[in-house]
């Protein structure tokens, strides 16, 4: 563990609480000390609940360290049980409850009260958030599917077959969804539309707005969609080996990819898909508004700007694997750099990396994704909150596209991510807050213009980058474009005794020519070139024989 100001995943025991909140009629005991308490603001704060999760802490105190904090597990439990009569219980530990090592899920066990008890092992100082949420929902199905389980080598007739001898629609699970997820309340209903279209119904969803009761009901289906594999996969996998259900893994995230999840729904229930699809793919201003208009859109508002922007994606594995391919192949923006701070999910975000030529991110330090946003100079950023509050300093657009989210990132209108739907929701986000041709000609056609000095923000920025921000490339105007070379560092200029430099107005007049967003890493080269040769006084003959000398 190390300390940091922000942390992408709380520890493994709010992934726990976010699949009891995402419930009805389970509830979660945590044994944790006083200052383990916060987590409730997480969903009542965040996320506008309208009541607070289903958590009874133990709340230890020093002085109960001495004496017998066994008993006061026990004491809660009991009274939880008494209070809110659930129908299944999850009983843990916190970080700091973990290392007094009272094993509260067994303890709990051995009270004999008449509902399923789940105890719940969630290493805290070696497992993050995602991986508990994922922990606790596999246990929980397993502990109240287990008996139900047929024999080892029982086959399972397939979905095809089945449908047609009952002469009824196919049935699916939605498996994943949880509190605290990126827009998954949305997507649910939004998939659920799609599904609905296709005829397909859908029989369970959980864990969000699941029952224990529909748990029990979760093998009836005829097969499984991991709508979010971090939550979703262990499960789905269990599911299969146990009831033999097959699992649809296609992420509907993008137009791409919900045509590709609509066509394996096709080959898992023999349904025609394609009345669906050709209707879809007709690509106008004319299209159902059900329908996704991003294919129509990329092609034809201002889309030569949009063409080859530079993009740098970063969050939970699965929205960055969705969003990458979306501003690669539906955008047509050029994807930079791609990370996650899912280490669970490592591999297949290093696959991507290596197919489209970058190098993978894997980290949940902050700072190492702002040094790498600064090194790369994006045009747009695609992530967090964390990411929201980095592209703001460095002056860069941003739109967020995965959790951990802000209360801003939970709108009271339906704007989900997944589906037909959804690919228009996430056009209309990301483009937001690029600056589009016209307003970038104006902007640089006025930039003598005090409105557009160092001291305003241009319309898609809230504040202006700080001197010294940049990126890896250096970029200059010659002839008004915009000119890229690498940053070279000089190996033969020799060290020198001035260590300042200053510039002369005539050159920071010339600066200010420079577009906003790559301004900061001009003045640093320009510096450093100085530096290298013993300049004290920036002129812009300086500026141009540095241009020269990092063009070469």
């Amino acid at each position: 563990m190390e300390l940091t100001l922000w942390t992408y995943e709380g520890p493994p025991h709010v992934g726990a609480m976010r699949i009891a909140t995402s419930m009805t009629g389970v509830h979660y005991v945590l044994h944790a000390p006083q200052g383990d308490t916060y987590a409730d603001l997480l969903f009542t704060m965040i996320e506008r609940r309208d009541r607070r999760p289903p958590v009874t802490y133990t709340t230890f105190q020093a002085r109960d360290l001495g004496g017998d904090t066994a008993e006061l597990v026990k004491t809660s439990v009991r009274e939880a049980y008494d209070r809110f009569k659930p129908d299944a219980m999850l009983v843990g530990e916190s970080c700091t409850a973990e290392l007094i090592q009272d094993q509260p899920g067994s303890l709990a066990q051995g009270m004999s009260l008449p509902i399923p008890i789940v105890p719940l092992e969630l290493p805290a100082y070696s497992k993050k958030e995602n991986w508990g949420a994922s922990e606790t929902f596999y246990h929980l199905v397993r502990t109240l599917l287990q008996p139900a389980a047929p024999p080892p080598g029982t086959t399972r007739e397939p979905v095809i077959d089945v449908i047609r001898r009952e002469g009824r629609r196919p049935r699916a699970n939605l498996l994943g969804a949880t509190a605290l997820g990126f827009r998954n309340r949305d997507d649910v209903r939004e998939i659920t539309r799609l599904l609905h279209d296709l005829g397909v119904d859908v029989h369970v969803c959980a864990p969000h707005n699941a029952a224990v009761a529909d748990i029990r009901r979760i093998p009836e289906a005829d097969f499984n969609i991991a709508l979010y594999p971090e939550v979703a996969d262990t499960t789905a996998r269990w599911l299969e080996k146990t009831f033999r259900m097959p699992t649809v893994r296609t992420v509907p995230i993008g137009v791409l990819a919900t045509r590709e999840f609509v066509e394996e729904i096709g080959t898992v229930t023999g349904i025609d898909v394609q009345p669906l699809l050709a209707h879809e793919r007709a690509g106008s201003a004319q299209v159902d508004a059900s329908r996704s208009l991003l294919p129509w859109y990329s092609r034809s508002v201002d889309s030569t700007y949009l063409t080859g922007k530079r993009v740098f994606v970063f969050g939970d594995a699965t929205h960055v694997l969705a969003a990458a391919r979306i501003a690669r192949d539906e955008l047509g923006f050029q994807v930079v750099g791609i990370g996650t701070y899912s280490r669970e999910f490592a591999r297949p975000i290093r696959e991507y990396a290596a197919k489209i030529g970058v190098e993978a991110l894997i980290s949940d330090d902050y700072l190492a994704v702002e040094q790498r946003v600064a090194e790369l100079a994006p045009e747009l950023v695609l992530g967090t909150q964390m990411e929201r509050h980095i592209a703001k300093r460095l002056g860069v657009p941003c739109a967020v596209i995965s959790a951990p989210i802000h209360v801003q990132d939970v709108p009271a209108r339906h704007s989900p991510q997944m589906g037909f739907e959804g690919a228009n929701v996430i056009f209309d986000t990301w483009v937001h807050p690029l600056m589009m041709g016209l307003e970038e000609h104006l902007i640089h056609m006025f930039r003598e213009d005090f409105e557009f000095g160092d001291g305003s923000s241009p319309s898609h920025l809230h504040s202006s980058a700080p001197r010294g921000a940049g990126g890896a490339a250096l970029l200059v105007e010659t002839d008004n474009e915009v000119e890229e070379v690498e940053e070279v560092v000089s190996e033969t200029a020799a060290p020198v005794a001035v260590t300042s430099t200053s510039w002369l107005p005539s050159a920071e007049a010339e600066l200010k020519k420079i577009p906003f967003f790559v301004r900061g890493k001009v003045r640093r080269n320009t510096e450093k070139f100085a530096l290298d040769r013993g300049i004290g006084e920036i002129t812009v003959d300086t500026m141009y024989d540095a241009k020269a000398f990092y063009g070469r």
